[in-house]
């Protein structure tokens, strides 16, 4: 019998159409003589549909067409069963329109990646491909995951947060105290997004307004770190679990200006071809042009950041070079990456349906894992309670 798959993609993001090519790219590499693939599309309010249409590209130029020709469903646990139920369920006859093995998530960006729907698939009792609740937070908020690395010893540069609450009640303050910390030129960042969405570069005090009035556009928070001057970036993939893991070849991404746009990954990079666009068709050298020390020493990282992270399934680790000093830092890691990295694995020879395979048997394998654990326990608290206010301990106060 085959595996069922359920490929969740869309939701509420500003990366929500990334996600639907990242997706449907995997949906047509999966390997249908061993799974049986059901995607399933999240609206931009994180409504679930299925149907004929949904795992079509070109249906996605008329959402609201295809919303009408789809079904609704909600995702729920019965009998240790996680089933798609159609919503309104019918009169007569059976709701469910199909029973998941797995879910496997390839969504990006806040409300989907960062663990709010990696915690929703964990509470209705699904095995899940990917990043657990806590790895997906933890690299989502780019300055929770720089503290991490940084406590493990993986070179990051160092940065200072501002929330928009702090900044609506002193803006000069807050400006000059981003200068005296930092410096020009540096980077600004939603502290929670991807995709490149929302960052500017300031080289003085009016970019640096700007810079900020953009990003507070996508998020409360920000993250501010200095613009290295003379940057080469590179990117590796990881695959694997806290076990075990194993790092791709390395690529060197080409952007059009200082930093690697939204256009440079999604736009302009679609012009030129690929495989259905997204990432996948970003202009890149591959292998990247680093010397054989830089290559590894950024794999080993690219391993180390991936374990430390506690992460699982593949995630896309990004470096910079300063070409000056010759000093590598890690930048972030992605932990659903667009087209799930897919083009870094294929020239060290693992095919993208390999790669897919391997990320629903180690999600699978976390399953029997999590099975062989305790999660409750005996004890007998409510049959002598009889009532009345409850101390710390349980009894009566």
């Amino acid at each position: 019998m085959k595996i069922r798959v359920g490929v969740f993609f869309g939701g509420k993001s500003v990366e929500h159409e990334v996600s639907i090519i990242s997706a449907l790219q995997a949906c047509g590499s999966i390997d249908k003589k061993k799974y049986e693939v059901i995607p399933v599309y999240l609206t931009k309010n994180n409504e679930m549909y299925v149907g004929e249409k949904i795992g079509e590209i070109g249906a996605y130029k008329n959402i609201p067409a295809l919303l009408k020709a789809s079904r609704r469903v909600v995702l729920v646990n019965d009998g240790g069963k996680a089933q798609l139920c159609l919503t309104p369920a019918k009169k007569f006859g059976s709701s469910v329109y199909s029973v998941i093995d797995v879910a496997f998530p390839i969504v990006h960006g806040t409300n989907v990646e960062d663990g709010a729907f990696q915690g929703f698939l964990q509470t209705v009792g699904v095995p899940y491909v990917g990043c657990d609740v806590l790895s997906s937070a933890v690299g989502m908020d780019k300055y929770v995951m720089k503290a991490v690395f940084k406590d493990n010893g993986i070179p990051v540069l160092d940065a200072v947060t501002l929330h928009i609450s702090d900044f609506a009640a002193d803006e000069e303050a807050s400006k000059q105290g981003i200068k005296d910390r930092i410096g020009y030129p540096l980077i600004v960042k939603p502290i929670n997004l991807g995709s490149s969405v929302g960052i500017s570069i300031a080289h003085n005090d009016e970019q640096l307004s700007e810079a900020l009035d953009t990003a507070f556009t996508f998020a409360s928070k920000l993250l501010i770190e200095p613009a290295i001057k003379n940057l080469k970036e590179v990117n590796c993939s990881v695959c694997g679990d806290y076990a075990t893991a194993h790092a791709s070849e390395c690529e060197e991404p080409v952007s059009a200006d200082e930093i690697l746009s939204y256009k440079d990954k999604y736009i302009s990079g679609g012009k030129s071809g690929g495989k259905n666009g997204g990432m996948a068709s970003l202009k890149r050298k591959i292998p990247a042009g680093i010397t054989d020390e830089q290559r590894d020493t950024i794999r080993s990282l690219a391993v180390k950041a991936f374990k430390c992270l506690g992460a699982s399934g593949t995630s896309r680790i990004d470096f910079m070079i300063d070409k000056d000093s010759g000093e590598i830092y890690l930048n972030e890691i992605n932990t659903i990456p667009g087209s799930l990295a897919f083009y870094l694995w294929e020239p060290v020879g693992v095919k993208y349906t390999q790669l897919l395979d391997e990320m629903i048997s180690l999600a699978l394998k976390r399953e029997r894992e999590n099975k062989a654990l305790t999660f409750s326990f005996d004890s007998n608290i409510l049959e002598n309670f009889t009532g009345g206010k409850l101390g710390s301990k349980g009894g009566k106060l």
